[in-house]
């Protein structure tokens, strides 16, 4: 599995857009994204710890891979 990288809210919500998530609603500063059945919620804060990143990817149900070839 590779690294994860840094990145913000902006750029993980763009990423996931790519995936084919389309952007559901906003609550505060998180938002919350759906493809299919799967959902996430996205923090938007300039920078997303990794392990945040990783709990993101498990709820939308997709792989490190994926997501790094998505950016």
């Amino acid at each position: 599995m590779p690294k994860l990288p840094h990145v913000s809210g902006a750029a993980l919500i763009k990423a996931l857009e790519r995936l084919g998530f389309e952007k559901i609603r906003q609550s505060g500063s998180h938002v919350i994204m759906r493809r299919g059945s799967k959902g996430c919620v996205v923090p938007m804060h300039s920078e997303v710890k990794v392990g945040t990143l990783a709990g993101v990817l498990r709820q939308a149900d997709i792989s490190p891979d994926e997501f790094i070839a998505a950016l």
